[in-house]
């Protein structure tokens, strides 16, 4: 193994000879299959452009007309998961996120994760500080964050099958990044888990077949006898927040059932997906504020993952609103409760088990909307649906109504300009107009205008869609982004203007923005 990374601080901690043997092995046994899945997407897209038609896979027919398989029942700790808080593992986020009063943490190493070499060994430290009780700590400007005794069960999200990881070489190949975030965590703090009550539990990023959920199952396999751990130990929950995904809920259950922990509904990534998948047989999506969780192709998508869950003994959780307080502006933080509450009063009448906040504060606000439904349980599993969802209601992307317009043109670029430059300068969650955004939001912006572009979109204001007029909007809002600021608040927005460039002007859709943006700009 060649580690080109300078040192940062805590690599001495993460990065020991056990760690980086586990990341070896891991490489070795696994990451030619990960490149051949991979390349099946690739394959997969190119077999959607000549004409194939997407749909439920007549080979696994049998495993879903099988009444009898259920998934392991929740390990401890994930039994009652009615509020999920989510966030990077910055020490003081997560010592935030771990005295919120959630029911699980997720600790992010993706989307909410700017992936440099820093934050990434800064993450995987703080996880080890937890495990031996370590975390607390004493800001600079004197404020103690304190760990409290009742803290949240917690999920690690690893990287995406798709990253690779630039700064460890084995045998001159980059390491998967899946693969080392989850070695390198497992090593650590699988055993230290288990003894806390928990156990090592992930959340299952960006998968697009019940063959990668294959791969996920086995590596725990691996995992767990590696360090003499009983299989079954693992638990991870599959977010769903790829098209595909969804039409491989059911299979990528059985092929973790022993693993499984249930499903989540991914929602911007989803969108994202949708363009990725569709783009080619002409569809176009409206501004993306106006796809609210109602319109009928996203209801679909939520109904047949908590149906397809219940159906199999697992959890369904429910995906992000992004909404945030103001510490500033009282009204701004009434209308994110307001509508965080309508959110998850959707989730619990729809009998999601649980759902996604990204705020300590937004934290009773959910729970208060399922303690109605719940009423003490832990769950809603026994909640059925006996009547058959059309797989085909997922593709009706037309449902949604609406139109694209030069406000949402504007918004799109705006958020993803404001975003990218903080992400550029390492940060992964960043609140824009109160809402806590990822880069999923950038995902799902910049892939609109790359196909609003593409397609010559007219504009409900009568302008079609044009690379000029990308431009002198990125121009103004770059411009009207460098007015706002203090001086030296966006020393990295020159950088973001030519990314976003990149990836919302190009010829073809880039996969990922991530992938361009890690390669050529982050350390």
């Amino acid at each position: 193994m060649t580690i080109t990374a300078p040192r940062v601080p805590g690599d001495d901690i993460v990065l020991t000879p056990g760690a980086l043997a586990t990341v070896v092995e891991l490489h070795h046994r696994f990451d030619a299959r990960r490149r051949c899945l991979l390349e099946r997407r690739a394959q997969r897209r190119e077999a959607l452009a000549r004409g194939d038609e997407l749909g439920l896979l007549e080979e696994t027919a049998d495993l879903r007309a099988d009444p009898t398989w259920q998934v392991a029942p929740p390990a401890p700790g994930l039994s009652r998961r009615t509020v999920e808080i989510t966030g990077p593992a910055s020490r003081a986020m997560a010592v935030n996120a771990l005295n919120s009063g959630a029911d699980v943490w997720m600790a992010d190493l993706e989307d909410a994760t700017s992936p440099t070499w820093a934050n990434l060994i800064d993450a995987q430290h703080n996880l080890i500080r937890f495990t031996r009780d370590e975390l607390d700590f004493t800001g600079p400007g004197g404020k103690e964050y304190i760990v409290g005794a009742r803290t949240p069960t917690v999920l690690m999200r690893p990287r995406g099958w798709h990253l690779s990881e630039k700064h460890l070489l084995i045998d001159g190949r980059e390491t998967s990044a899946s693969l080392t975030d989850v070695a390198l965590y497992f090593h650590h703090c699988a055993t230290a888990m288990i003894e806390r009550g928990q156990g090592p539990y992930f959340y299952l990023p960006k998968l697009e077949s019940h063959l990668e959920a294959r791969l996920w199952n086995d590596v725990f396999c691996y995992l767990q006898d590696r360090y003499s751990i009983p299989r079954g130990t693992v638990r991870a929950t599959v977010l769903i927040e790829t098209l595909p995904a969804a039409l491989e809920m059911e299979e990528m259950l059985y092929e973790l059932r022993e693993h499984s922990a249930g499903l989540n509904a991914g929602r911007w990534d989803y969108l994202f997906s949708l363009v990725k998948t569709l783009w080619r047989t002409g569809v176009t999506l409206p501004d993306r504020d106006t796809i609210t969780m109602t319109v009928p192709f996203m209801r679909a998508y939520t109904e047949r993952l908590v149906a397809t869950c219940h159906r199999r003994g697992a959890h369904a959780i429910g995906g992000m609103a992004a909404f945030v307080p103001n510490r500033t502006d009282e009204r701004a933080t009434e209308n994110a409760l307001r509508r965080i509450r309508a959110d998850k009063d959707r989730d619990a009448e729809d009998g999601f088990d649980g759902s996604w906040v990204a705020h300590p504060r937004l934290v009773p606000t959910a729970r208060d909307a399922f303690t109605g439904v719940l009423r003490g349980r832990d769950h809603q599993l026994e909640r059925q649906r006996h009547d058959l969802l059309d797989p085909a209601d997922l593709l009706e992307v037309d449902s949604a109504g609406g139109g694209a317009s030069l406000v949402g043109l504007r918004s799109n670029i705006a958020v993803s300009l404001r975003y990218l430059e903080a992400w550029l300068r390492g940060q992964g969650a960043v609140a824009i107009n109160n809402l806590m955004e990822d880069a999923a939001t950038v995902e799902i912006a910049r892939s609109q205008v790359w196909q609003w572009r593409r397609a010559g979109v007219v504009l409900e204001e009568g302008i079609e869609v044009t690379e000029p007029l990308v431009r002198r909007l990125v121009a103004e809002e770059a411009e009207r982004i460098h007015g706002e600021a203090e001086p030296g608040g966006h020393p990295l927005l020159a950088d973001a203007v030519r990314l976003f460039c990149d990836v919302a002007l190009g010829e073809e859709l880039e996969e990922f923005f991530t992938l361009r943006g890690y390669r050529e700009y982050l350390r």
